[in-house]
């Protein structure tokens, strides 16, 4: 992975980090990440480079920016009661916003040769998929986003190729409210449903014990670099 640096990006009411992972090569298509309630740091960066192995030019912005810049909690059951706090502060409609302000800098960079594809995990995952009803990536990939159960209203707008992914075992996202994201995405033909009837909440974070599961997130993440691959 070649050098990382954090550009800055303006919004209306301010500036926030935007952390940026060009590829070995220098140029590539681009992926936009978008955080967890544990904010950008060791398992953000750990997905960033498995992206850029790939090729892809990687970014990551800081969605906490206007509450506690730069978060970034340990792993743990007190890094996860302190995120969950931050969390309980943040303005999810603001989030989208910032991740739609983040995209369009991302796009305009001099490495991004191809195109753009968002990828969220957890809180992320709820924010990717807002955001995809609102602009048009390139590609989208939420991961157990909570938020996604009772957005469903918006799949009319969502156009870009979009996958999902869930955990059937997953405590913050019952199995009903799963069904319920099956049900309504049948005949969308852009979009793909993926459960891994084992897996937990937010299985795919490998950094944090409590909650990776190998197989499931190997699974998944497959499934992932081939619908990457496939639209960018």
């Amino acid at each position: 992975m070649s050098a990382q640096r954090t550009e800055s990006v303006s919004a209306p009411d301010g500036k926030f980090d935007l952390r940026v992972w060009p590829p070995e090569s220098g140029r590539g298509p681009g992926v936009l990440i978008l955080q967890e309630i544990f904010g950008v740091g060791e398992y953000i960066e750990a997905v960033a480079a498995d992206l850029t192995a790939l090729g892809y030019v990687v970014a990551a912005p800081d969605l906490y920016w206007r509450i506690s810049p730069g978060w970034n909690a340990d792993h743990t059951e007190q890094g996860l009661h302190d995120s969950v706090a931050v969390r309980g502060r943040f303005d999810v409609e603001g989030g989208v916003t910032d991740s739609v302000t983040a995209l369009r800098h991302f796009e305009g960079l001099p490495e991004i040769d191809g195109g753009v594809a968002v990828l969220g995990f957890c809180l992320g995952g709820s924010l990717a998929f807002k955001l995809a009803a609102q602009v048009r990536p390139t590609a989208v990939v939420s991961f157990y986003g909570s938020e996604v159960p009772n957005s469903l209203s918006l799949l009319e707008q969502i156009k870009s190729p979009l996958q999902l992914h869930f955990g059937g075992q997953d405590p913050y996202i019952p199995a009903d409210s799963v069904s319920k994201v099956a049900d309504a995405v049948e005949g969308h033909d852009n979009i793909e449903l993926h459960i891994q009837a084992d897996a937990g909440h937010a299985f795919h974070n490998r950094v944090a014990p409590m909650f990776y599961q190998p197989e499931p997130a190997a699974r998944a993440w497959q499934l992932t670099e081939e619908f990457l691959a496939t639209h960018l």
